[in-house]
């Protein structure tokens, strides 16, 4: 099964700590925007695969991710019940200007067959984006039903419990008010915590029948990026 997977939330909260602990299953730095360094991700990806692949796959990991840099897409594999899965993550920047954004947002939301809305335990405000961004998704999402798309809720930096201002819960309460699985993770501290994250999309993914993967369209997506950017220095001016 391949799927296209969104990783969505404010600033901060941790996304790229939490897809690159899935990529590498180290943790790298403080939570934090990996874009800052795409060679030093590059080359754990490279020596992760290269452990447990054979040379020529582990260069074409490589090269794939290489492919997607600019977009911070990443492709991983892994085996779930048996079958073998393979993920491409979108690693997505938020953008407090979603009106700026708002054709970008559209075409990840048809482009993902399930997301990873992620926020941080010491932040309410993170947490009350996650509840508009399921709102916004599921507006965006052609589907026959709404309560179908397949979304985990992840709820980051348990680590830092004695930060905590949003209790687990009122993760759980959102997960299921919205019909969606909700996880309470480290991505400091777990990788196993954060491999079931995604082993749990995959499940709902399956429930879903979203078995069929769409091509990724990077040109697109590259071009939207690049109209939005033109049109905000456009205004700067």
């Amino acid at each position: 099964m391949d799927a296209n997977i969104v990783v969505m939330g404010m600033e901060s909260v941790g996304k790229s700590a939490l897809t690159v602990r899935l990529l590498t299953r180290r943790f790298i730095g403080e939570y934090g925007d990996i874009g800052k360094c795409p060679l030093f991700i590059l080359f754990y990806l490279f020596i992760a695969n290269f452990n447990a692949l054979m040379p020529f796959l582990a260069i074409k990991h490589l090269l794939n991710s290489l492919l997607c840099l600019a977009e911070s897409i990443y492709s991983h594999s892994f085996i779930v019940d048996g079958r073998a899965v393979t993920l491409n993550i979108w690693d997505s920047h938020y953008s407090q200007d979603f009106s700026a954004d708002s054709s970008l947002f559209e075409k990840k939301v048809r482009w993902a067959d399930g997301f990873v809305l992620v926020y941080s335990i010491c932040d309410r405000a993170s947490f009350n984006t996650v509840s508009w961004l399921i709102q916004t998704i599921k507006s965006n999402k052609d589907c026959l039903s709404t309560d179908k798309v397949p979304i985990v809720i992840v709820g980051n930096k348990r680590d830092l419990h004695h930060r905590r201002t949003v209790t687990s819960e009122e993760g759980r309460l959102l997960a299921l008010n919205t019909h969606c699985q909700f996880y309470e993770v480290s991505a400091a501290e777990n990788y196993h915590s954060v491999l079931m994250v995604f082993h749990g999309l995959v499940d709902r993914l399956k429930d879903a029948k979203l078995t069929t993967k769409k091509p990724l369209r990077l040109k697109g997506i590259v071009k939207s990026m690049s109209a939005v950017f033109a049109r905000r220095r456009t205004e700067s001016f």
